[in-house]
């Protein structure tokens, strides 16, 4: 089948992107869904850093690559073997598919999985297969998902069923943010009610962990960004305090107002000098965890004492070491409940036509989470 999808052809095009416009809106070729597979037709798919730098070339990946890794969807048809899914049901998009026998994901963390992670760096599905091309040359997944289109064919592991009556904007958000961001506090750090923590980079994944810290009781929580007006949102969305990272006396002051440091400090900017404050700032005995991607060659310098004589702990973070099948129908419950209020992240809806500019002020950082919404929802 015919379908209109975001494909990227060269990385590292200059800015503003709605002028150089990386991403084109083309036709592509979908090849029916082969064993173990469904295809999809995509109601909402999140912007997010990750897709970014793709764009900027920060991690390179094979080209040409139709992008996108998250995402609310409806079944449409069903491979071979795919026996718990049926036409018209309502999935989320996980961009990590797990296998279920690696050595990770026996021992119970999919998010590690061996034959997911060669296929998402390959640019194939989990079975090792492309299912797009055009004129008859292949064109590149996006970590199993590629969902900057009106349809997908991805792995029955890329996806997890939802209820029918979740609406599906913002269920495209927990395939991604908040996995990432709310599985970083509660499954990483097992943060614990009246634990202190403070959160940097106030993107979707960011916010997402704040929110996600303060469902889990966090009796203080610092909010840190270089944007005043993201900062304004994590007060709204229940920071005890926010500092701009800007202040040349930040991590002084976060130490200060936390009495010596936080006993969890969540880095979500990407960034090595976020990296370091968020370290600067965790108390003795705390946890520093990272859910950030900076650059593949950025390296961090620690003093290396400090993890033996403070007993410190630095944790690093994919996908919220989660579980999707378990966490995701957790975490909607949880927004149902309005403990995780997923809707306020939502900045802004786009046609695709439009993600050239929805990049660009991602890049600005003037924007949480932008969505494309397809005009079939």
């Amino acid at each position: 089948m015919k379908a209109r999808a975001a494909v990227l052809r060269e990385m590292g095009a200059a800015y503003p992107y709605a002028d150089s416009r990386p991403l084109r809106i083309e036709e592509v070729e979908l090849a029916p869904p082969g064993p173990g597979e469904v295809l999809i037709r995509i109601a909402a798919a999140g912007l997010c850093h990750s897709d970014l730098s793709v764009i900027n070339g920060d991690r390179p990946r094979p080209m040409p690559m139709a992008l996108g890794h998250e995402a609310s969807a409806v079944v449409v048809e069903t491979g071979a073997g795919v026996q718990d899914l049926v036409v018209g049901d309502h999935v989320v998009v996980v961009f990590m598919p797990s296998c279920g026998h690696c050595q990770p994901c026996a021992g119970g963390r999919p998010a590690l999985c061996e034959p997911g992670a060669a296929a998402n760096g390959a640019g194939t599905l989990l079975s090792g297969a492309r299912r797009i091309s055009q004129v008859g040359q292949p064109v590149n997944h996006h970590l199993g998902c590629s969902v900057f289109a009106d349809h997908a064919v991805v792995s029955r592991h890329s996806v997890v069923k939802i209820d029918a009556d979740i609406p599906l904007v913002e269920a495209a958000l927990f395939g991604c943010a908040v996995l990432t961001g709310v599985g970083a506090v509660i499954n990483t750090a097992k943060l614990q009610a009246g634990q202190s923590a403070a959160v940097i980079g106030l993107g979707g994944v960011g916010l997402a962990a704040l929110i996600g810290a303060r469902a889990a009781g966090a009796r203080q929580l610092v909010a840190v960004d270089l944007s005043d007006d993201k900062l304004a949102q994590a007060r709204e969305l229940g920071a005890t305090h926010t500092v701009n990272a800007r202040d040349t006396d930040a991590a002084a002051r976060i130490r200060e107002l936390s009495g010596g440091g936080v006993e969890f400090a969540f880095e979500f900017a990407g960034s090595i000098r976020a990296l370091e404050l968020a370290y600067a700032i965790t108390a003795r005995g705390g946890t520093t965890v990272t859910a950030g991607l900076p650059p593949a060659g950025a390296t961090m310098a620690l003093p290396a004492v400090s993890l033996v004589a403070e007993e410190r702990t630095l944790k690093g973070s994919y996908i919220g070491t989660c579980v999707p099948s378990r966490d995701i129908p957790r975490y909607i419950e949880l927004y149902r409940q309005g403990r995780l209020p997923v809707d306020r992240l939502l900045s802004g809806r786009l046609q695709l036509d439009d993600i050239n500019q929805g990049f660009d002020q991602l890049h600005e950082g003037k924007a949480v989470r932008q969505v494309v919404v397809f005009p079939e929802l």
